[in-house]
């Protein structure tokens, strides 16, 4: 910190790189296939949600929790799956608890889309096209 002041440091520098979105997880390979879908994941339930500046700080961890909780269900149907359909009762009962945590988590997050405010609305675009077009009519 020589040679800088309190206020010269950015806070990209005094934040976690979590927090700084630069990494979704710590020491973690974020190359991986699972945590490109991780990523899909958190980004269909942001959009579902709004977009990220209409979500909130608590909202984002739910919606990361959801996610992650999809995540292990996928690859519990694949284990599933490559088992010819075939569960242990201890695979069953955690395959269980993870999709009624999920749904409650999803619950808390609403389970509907929101809409995301877009701007202009359709009645403000409708507006301008006839607007336009009236000009364009007017010139040669």
């Amino acid at each position: 910190m020589a040679g800088r002041s309190k206020s010269e440091l950015s806070l990209t520098k005094t934040r976690s790189a979590i927090t700084n979105g630069k990494h979704l997880l710590a020491d973690v390979d974020a190359r991986s296939s699972w945590m490109r879908r991780l990523r899909d994941l958190i980004s269909a339930h942001t959009i579902d949600l709004g977009g990220e500046d209409s979500v909130s700080e608590a909202e984002q961890r739910l919606v990361r929790r959801a996610a992650m909780l999809t995540l292990q269900l996928e690859l519990l149907d694949a284990r599933f799956a490559s088992n010819d359909g075939q569960a242990s009762q201890a695979d069953l009962e955690c395959y269980q608890r993870c999709v009624n945590t999920l749904r409650r988590c999803l619950e808390s997050l609403g389970l509907s889309r929101r809409s995301k405010d877009v701007t202009p609305t359709l009645a403000q675009y409708l507006h301008a096209r006839a607007n336009a077009g009236a000009a364009s009519e007017g010139q040669p």
